[in-house]
């Protein structure tokens, strides 16, 4: 192992950071969205909710059942014809934010499932009871009341979004874990390994603390 060149080196760190937290952005805008409206559609359609449907529900819960459990680095690999259909390439930022999307939306709607289920049926009763439409119900009683829940879950994704970047550097994602490869496994270089792991955490620090706070001020104003 050789001298690290730190001059050269943390510009790489600092484009690489940048490319990270590109990832872990544009992916949680897109999959919140995708997954917020899926997660309605499987709550709602679920067997006696308010809009029931056995034929929507069975099929979207059998996709993410299906999709769900395929660990990250196989997955990106096993899309990546869909990728390059998609996105004109199978490496590179973009295709990894295409893969990662895909992953984080599921695991969105299947956190926005679980917690709004958990929603005190009590409440959908008086809803129901005033009158209030389906859509109605949904948007104004059933999300603002599980939205503390949601935000913590959000959360974890992010957190979890991190790590899967870091994953993605390995088939030419780009990112910290493209660079913890390259100039330190590959050239068995601890130290940059080390500065790198410090970046993460610090990255999946302040995701949590942000998520936390964002869910207590949420939960007091409930």
């Amino acid at each position: 192992m050789g001298t690290t060149d730190w001059s050269s080196l943390w510009p790489k760190i600092g484009a690489a950071s940048l490319q990270t937290l590109q990832m872990v952005t544009v992916t949680m805008i897109l999959a919140t969205v995708f997954g917020l409206l899926i997660g309605l559609v499987l709550y709602s359609t679920r067997p006696g909710h308010i809009l029931a449907n056995r034929f929507v529900f069975a099929a979207l819960n059998s996709l993410i059942n299906i999709i769900r459990p395929i660990p990250f680095i196989i997955f990106i690999v096993a899309i990546g014809p869909l990728t390059r259909a998609v996105i004109g390439t199978t490496i590179g930022t973009e295709a990894a934010i295409f893969a990662l999307t895909i992953v984080a939306s599921l695991s969105i709607v299947r956190i926005v499932e679980n917690n709004l289920v958990a929603v005190d049926p009590g409440v959908i009763e008086a809803g129901r009871a005033m009158g209030a439409r389906p859509l109605r119900i949904l948007f104004t009683i059933v999300v603002p009341e599980g939205l503390g829940a949601l935000i913590l879950g959000l959360t974890y994704i992010v957190v979890a979004l991190i790590d899967a970047t870091a994953v993605a550097g390995i088939v030419g994602g780009g990112g910290l874990g493209d660079l913890a490869m390259v100039y330190g496994y590959q050239r068995f270089d601890s130290t940059v390994m080390f500065v790198i792991i410090i970046f993460l955490i610090v990255l999946v620090q302040l995701a949590q603390w942000g998520g936390n706070a964002l869910s207590r001020k949420i939960l007091r104003r409930g």
